[in-house]
């Protein structure tokens, strides 16, 4: 197969992830959606290099974090406060809608080095030495992050239990 029908073949395939994860990364589809055309850009320039098929979602995630890292390099962005982003999703308004917000606002309090790898499991669903070669993290390391991870998020859903049972019973 030529590189120009390997690469339509690579974009088809991975777009949506791409994006899924770049929005993710940005909470601003305009910014995702330039993260995605300048991955799939270097993807192109670097085709040659991907020796195995079987890495290319992994191989096309790193390149996309490392756009969004040149992002804040090439110039100084105003920070938005997360909330801000709240106002904007709170438009949809069904319960699973409102349970989603509230796990993404929980994932969003996770130290990066805990939320970034359960994203790349959760979201991607790469394996643990997947994460550990985007992160260029030990494995071992990954795993740790993301059994903390989850631990983490377990004890915010139960104080979100027992903060809920309080409101009921009637104590705040």
């Amino acid at each position: 197969m030529n590189k120009e029908k390997r690469y339509e073949a690579l974009v088809k395939v991975w777009h949506k992830d791409l994006y899924r994860y770049a929005y993710w990364l940005t909470k601003d589809r305009d910014v995702a959606e330039d993260l995605v055309q300048e991955t799939c850009l270097r993807a192109w320039r670097s085709m040659d290099k991907l020796l195995d098929e079987k890495a290319v979602k992994s191989w096309l995630i790193t390149i996309l974090r490392r756009e969004n890292f040149r992002r804040f390099e090439r110039k100084s962005l105003e920070l938005v406060d997360i909330d801000d982003h709240q106002i904007e999703m709170q438009s949809h308004g069904n319960e699973k809608s409102i349970e989603n917000r509230w796990l993404h606002r929980q994932i969003m309090r996770l130290k990066p080095e805990y939320r970034e790898p359960l994203v790349l499991q959760v979201m991607a669903g790469f394996s643990g030495e997947e994460i550990a070669n985007i992160l260029d993290l030990n494995k071992k390391t990954v795993m740790t992050r993301l059994f903390r991870a989850r631990n983490q998020l377990k004890e915010f859903v139960e104080q979100q239990d027992t903060h809920m049972g309080a409101t009921k019973s009637g104590r705040t």
